[in-house]
This record gives C-alpha cells, structure tokens and sequence, in this order.
C-alpha cells in the first residue's frame, strides 16, 4: 500500500519501468531473456533455458499441452514472469509478397482475404495474418503478408495464459532475429543464418524489413550424429569432439573435419540455393532484387570452429558471426555477463525483449 502512495506522487523513472522479457520457445527449450533500461541504457537482465522433452513440440505444433504448460508454469514460479514477448514457429508461418490492385480496392486486409488461398494450405476463416504495404505505383500496392493457423497461436496462447504468463505479443522469430542482429538504421540486404540443434533457419531482410523465410531440416545434432556414428562413441563424446575442433585443418583433426565436411557440405548447399534464387529472381515489379551484402550467422551451432570460414570460401561472400548486443550497447563500455559463444543461441529472445523498447 505504502508503495502505491509513494508511486502516487513520485512516479518511477523511465529508466527503472517494468523489464521486457523475450520467450523463445523451440521442440528442444524455452529460452527467456529480459532487458531492463538503466540510466545507462539498455541492460542484461536474467536469462536462462528450461529444457522441453522430445514430444511435447513437434515441428512448432504443440503435442503435449499439458506438459508445456507444466513447464511454462515452472519457468514462471522460477523467474517471477509476468508478461512477455513471444516467438512464433518458424514451420507453422507463411510469408509471401503479393499484388493488389488499386481500382475497385476499398480495404487491404479484405483484399488480401480474397487472395490468401491462393498462397498457403489453410483456409481464409482459420487463418489469422498481419501484413506491410512495401511499395506502391499508379496501379498497385506491393503488399507482405505473414500467416499462421488460427489453432497453432490458439495453442501457445492457451499454454502461456494456464501459465498465468500474459502475452504482450508473439511475433515470427525471424523478425526478432532481425531485430537482434542487424544494426537499426541498417537498409542493406542481408541473409541471416540461424543454425540451431535441429534445424536451421534462413532469412533474408532488406531495407530493414523481413523479405523472405525458409527453414531447413538439418541443424548441429546432425554432425554430431555423423561423428557418433563414424568413430562409435557417445554421443555426448562426439559433441564435444565437434565443438573442441570444428572444421579446423589441424593434423590431429583429420579425421574429424572429413566427417564434419559431409555434413556442412550439404548445409552449404541449401544456403546456396536460397542465396542464388534471391540474386537471380526478380521482385513483382520486375525489378532486380538487390544483392545479398553478407550472411549473418547465429544460433547455437553457429560458432562450430571454422563454419563463417567454410561459407564464405564456398558462396564467395563475407560471412560473419552475428553480434547480439548491435542494438543494445557499446560492448567496449558494458559486456554482457553471458559469454558470446552464449549469446548467439539467445538471439531471437534477445530481439523479442528488444521489441519493447521500440518507438
């Protein structure tokens, strides 16, 4: 009571206002990061990951309501949560382009129903969707749409609030992951890399807004499986192995680069594809789309010893390891106490709990 009175007539600073919480949540974790405004700026706040079993998510649809929601509620009574920022499955959201044109136009998003058929396998009425005028002529309006299941956002909407979490907003994780790594003001064209456990996700962004999304079934499990199974050791021996010597040309890792070069090989492959279909196409106004700069990389597989080198020599293109904390501060004056190989596999919460400090 004494604090309300005294909130009353001394109203707290902005700097000290309630903390941002981002929730990434994926089949192998919950990763939650929170943000807090200083007088110094932007600051680190508790962090952490709570494990999710195999079965309880499974390609981002939920399978086990109950046991999210068990973990979910832990993660709360734990951290003391209150609301928060949430990402989206990457495999359960549709982002494409379209055209509408202007005559006989009264209402976008109406315009855009008509059409949403046409461009994902769910029907219009069980579709729930956001879009952005990109640009515009006489006759059209170039429009990006971004879609996903009214039953999917049912789902983790419900698991959240059983939770007793309230949600502020879920967004695509690629968004947030733009928002991690790309510096704010930053209008070039760039590909981000998310190599995660399990999959790895690719985006491309250009003049600041998120352009196109994919995802690829292959993610640092995958080399690790290949050295388990290629030596006959634990599995737990042969991600150690990975992480001690990656893809460095050394004499005592032979053995191990070979291996790991089949699978980086074929992840090498898919980037390409999807680097060499964006600066080959064109956009739906037939002009060119801009060139790919750099490739970003994150995720918790990104830092595997010699990977942003590998890339680079084979797509012919600068490729480097991404910095979380572009939009957050001057890591010269203030470093983070989660180490940078870390904070890679923080990104997309990152980016999250920096949507609220968004003007």
């Amino acid at each position: 009571m004494f604090k309300n009175l005294y909130n009353k007539f001394f109203p707290i600073p902005e700097f000290l206002s309630s903390p941002s919480f981002g929730l990434d949540i994926s089949e192998e974790s919950i990763k939650f990061t929170e943000l807090v405004m200083t007088k110094d700026g932007i600051r680190l706040g508790r962090y952490g990951e709570h494990e999710v079993p195999t079965g309880v998510i499974e390609s981002g649809k939920i399978k086990n309501l109950k046991k999210l929601e068990e973990i979910l509620t832990s993660l709360k009574k734990d951290e003391k949560i209150k609301s928060v920022r949430v990402s989206l499955p990457e495999e359960q959201v549709y982002l494409f382009r379209i055209k509408l044109e202007k005559e006989g136009l009264e209402e976008v998003r109406e315009g855009i129903e008509f059409s949403l058929e046409e461009h994902i396998p769910i029907p219009a009425q069980d579709a729930i969707f956001d879009y952005e005028i990109l640009n515009e002529d006489n006759k059209n309006l170039y429009v990006q749409v971004v879609a996903i299941s009214k039953n999917i956002i049912e789902n983790y909407l419900l698991a959240l609030e059983n939770s007793g979490m309230s949600v502020l907003f879920f967004e695509l994780e690629a968004q947030s992951l733009l928002r991690a790594v790309v510096k704010k003001g930053d209008l070039e064209t760039y590909m981000i890399v998310d190599f995660g456990k399990r999959r790895t996700g690719i985006a491309i962004v250009s003049q600041g807004v998120l352009m196109f999304t994919s995802t690829i079934d292959m993610g640092g499990v995958v080399l690790s499986n290949l050295i388990q199974k290629s030596l006959k050791i634990s599995f737990e021996e042969a991600e150690k192995m990975k992480q001690q010597y990656g893809l460095s040309r050394d004499s005592k890792n032979k053995e191990i680069f070979s291996i790991l070069l089949n699978g980086v090989s074929v992840l090498c492959d898919e980037i390409s594809k999807h680097f060499l279909f964006w600066n080959t196409n064109k956009e739906e106004n037939n002009k060119n789309h801009p060139l790919i700069k750099k490739i970003i990389l994150c995720g918790g597989d990104s830092n595997l010893i010699g990977l942003s080198d590998y890339l680079s020599a084979n797509m012919k293109i600068k490729v480097e390891t991404a910095n979380v904390w572009i939009n957050i501060s001057d890591t010269e004056k203030y470093i983070p106490e989660i180490n940078f190989e870390q904070s890679l596999s923080y990104a997309t919460a990152i980016g999250l709990a920096l949507g609220n400090f968004e003007k």
